[in-house]
């Protein structure tokens, strides 16, 4: 059943979403205890839901309080999110590394090509310190694909990544350098005082990640600092979370195209059971933000995030910021 599931996830067709997320609904209704009791708490008949705007979405908070899993089983890891110091953290028990390892390995491969094309380089100073972060495994995995011999991790080493950089600019190398936000801001920094040359054959992803580091910066204002200290023409970004067995990538502008098992929906953050769909290709629809994962089939799939956003009727999206934390109706009573 374990393959099965994944191979109909991963091999989706636009066509089949749908009704694959439905059978994927009833079965994390019938074999995830808490999520079950959500849907009952709101009284939703399993039966009666028979479209994907029927579905309820586990508020994204349950990961911080509830061991979200979907049948019994012995997680080959957990992953924890980073948080702020006192805070709770996020864990998603992951029953089986594999999925996760195809999912975020397909999704790269689908906006930027085959993964040994390119030299990875990873500033991830503050997630390295830990041993179960996603997006360290997901950097890790990708650096040990791009079979490059420069490929790799960096902290604080910029005289380093510097030269680097340098070298396989010249070598005509593609390169994504991907880092969380506070670290590429101080790079960029560094690299502006060294009067370094325009970057032409490198990617810079920003993964999103202040955590008190330094003072919050709408991503736009990062974008326009990074984009002149590198550069380059635009900023991409990674749109993933530790909940999350897949990622949306941005390639400019901000803006989120997912890959074919991922789906963001808008709810109304005044009437949260309430799905808005766009009008037209140019209006976009604002709310709070709802993704239909189908790679977390042994955790949910289907999740009420803290993010704000606009949707586009293409599917694309834009993340504006965090909404409050006002409880959506059912979670509060299930909170203990």
């Amino acid at each position: 059943m374990q393959c099965q599931w994944k191979d109909k996830v991963l091999t989706v067709t636009p066509s089949d979403f749908d009704k694959l997320a439905l059978d994927l609904f009833h079965f994390q209704y019938q074999n995830n205890p808490i999520y079950r009791q959500y849907a009952d708490v709101l009284n939703i008949d399993p039966r009666s839901v028979n479209s994907i705007g029927k579905i309820p979405f586990l508020p994204i908070r349950f990961f911080k309080s509830h061991k979200v899993v979907t049948t019994d089983f012995e997680p080959s890891i957990v992953f924890e999110s980073s948080g702020t110091t006192g805070s709770v953290p996020s864990r998603h028990f992951v029953m089986d590394t594999t999925i996760y390892k195809e999912s975020f390995t397909k999704g790269f491969e689908r906006f930027y090509g085959a993964v040994n094309d390119w030299c990875i380089l990873g500033l991830l100073p503050s997630y390295l310190e830990r041993e179960n972060s996603s997006l360290v495994f997901m950097v890790n995995n990708l650096i040990k694909l791009s079979s490059h011999n420069k490929s790799g991790f960096y902290l604080d080493e910029f005289d380093e990544l510097l030269s680097l950089l340098i070298s396989l600019e010249k070598q005509e190398q593609k390169t994504l350098l991907i880092g969380v936000t506070f670290a590429l801001l101080d790079f960029a920094a560094f690299y502006v005082k060294q009067q370094a040359p325009a970057l032409k054959h490198t990617v810079i992803m920003e993964t999103g990640g202040m955590k008190g580091r330094k003072k919050d910066m709408i991503r736009p204002a990062v974008h326009d600092v990074l984009q002149q200290a590198f550069c380059v023409p635009a900023i991409h970004s990674e749109y993933g979370m530790t909940e999350l067995l897949s990622q949306a990538y941005s390639k400019g502008s901000g803006v989120f195209n997912c890959p074919p098992w991922m789906k963001v929906l808008i709810r109304d953050e005044q009437s949260p059971f309430e799905i808005k769909l766009p009008r037209s290709v140019t209006v976009a629809e604002a709310g709070a933000i709802n993704i239909i994962d189908l790679a977390n089939i042994y955790s949910c799939s289907f999740i009420a995030t803290d993010d704000s956003g606009q949707l586009y009727s293409d599917g694309s999206f834009q993340v504006s910021g965090r909404i409050d934390n006002s409880d959506i109706r059912g979670c509060s009573l299930m909170i203990a």
